[in-house]
């Protein structure tokens, strides 16, 4: 995708595979100069995968940047699996790539579902986190995956429509429900017809103006097949208790220098999950964009987002500067 604000296309130096149980086979890369300062990227979904311009949000002679496929998705393997799949095996492998690596201590870089992830990582491990630089703020609370399920509706209704009407309206009261029995099911068309449906749903809520470029990768099939499966299975399946942990747990990372971004328009995440966040951590920075919606490749979030590793790279932090 095309932005002025990301830094060059970079090929990674060094890239591989861990086994990290019986089933799952996670796939790392890392970018940029070998001797730099390490910043890890994780990645939106959960099942969304990382993307090659994912690595040009960091300056490549400074940083040393490590991105890696969660379980289930992208060049991880198996595709689309929910077995061993949860937030806390996610943090398990990304303590295992940092020792793989050898590294100490990193900042970390997430957005959407990469932000909770962020959030709940660092949480659990904050002696390993230099900063955290936040977009598109995603708490998994009730009345995210709620919003998310019916609460779109009410700003794309015809969006929405196309999106409840793949099921029967007798199942339309449980739209999780009626898309896990398909995504779940025995049928291998039905359920790929039911993560297409979930996908583009996805995909068209992102950005604030329609952007055929960035909805092919959600028309990708197997971007949908594992962006819908482990959606549904982390909206139904893995849950916080309480549902807004991560917010009772902001003095376990009060002190870590951290930045939020979010766009006014995102209606995949409402600009109130971001408000919620900051409204419990005020050393936060946060910036909202006027002109923008959810992705990260919206121009305005992109020149924050660079912006603020280029912040880490002159100030060793991501803070807006008073």
């Amino acid at each position: 995708m095309s932005n002025e604000f990301f830094y060059a296309e970079i090929e990674p130096f060094e890239t591989g595979t861990l086994q990290v149980d019986d089933i799952h086979k996670v796939y790392w890369e890392q970018c940029g100069n070998p001797e730099g300062v390490p910043i890890l990227f994780l990645h939106g979904g959960p099942g969304a995968a990382c993307a090659l311009v994912d690595r040009r949000f960091f300056d490549p002679e400074y940083f040393r940047i490590v991105l890696f496929d969660q379980r289930g998705c992208g060049r991880s393997t198996p595709l689309g699996e929910l077995q061993n799949n949860g937030i806390d095996d996610l943090v398990s492998d990304i303590e295992l790539i940092r020792q793989k690596l050898k590294i100490d201590r990193w900042h970390v870089f997430g957005g959407s579902w990469g932000s909770t992830l962020s959030l709940y990582y660092s949480q659990q491990h904050p002696e390993c986190c230099l900063s955290l630089t936040l977009r598109g703020i995603w708490l998994l609370r009730d009345e995210e995956i709620d919003w998310w399920l019916y609460g779109i509706r009410n700003i794309q209704p015809e969006l929405w429509e196309t999106f409840a009407g793949f099921l029967p309206e007798v199942e339309r009261n449980d739209l999780l429900e009626g898309y896990w029995k398909r995504l779940s099911g025995d049928d291998p068309g039905v359920a790929m017809a039911a993560a297409k449906s979930w996908s583009l749903y996805e995909g068209a809520s992102c950005t604030l103006l329609p952007n055929p470029d960035f909805m092919s990768h959600f028309e990708n099939p197997e971007i949908a097949w594992s962006l819908s499966r482990l959606e549904a299975h982390y909206f139904r399946n893995v849950r916080f208790e309480p549902h807004d942990l991560l917010l009772r747990r902001v003095d376990v990372i009060r002190k870590i220098p951290a930045f939020i971004v979010h766009g006014r328009y995102d209606i995949v995440c409402p600009v109130k999950n971001a408000l919620d966040l900051h409204g419990v951590w005020p050393e936060s920075s946060l910036l909202i964009i006027p002109d923008a919606g959810h992705s990260s490749h919206e121009p305005g979030i992109t020149e924050a987002l660079v912006a603020a590793t280029g912040r880490i790279r002159d100030n060793g932090s991501p803070v807006l500067c008073e």
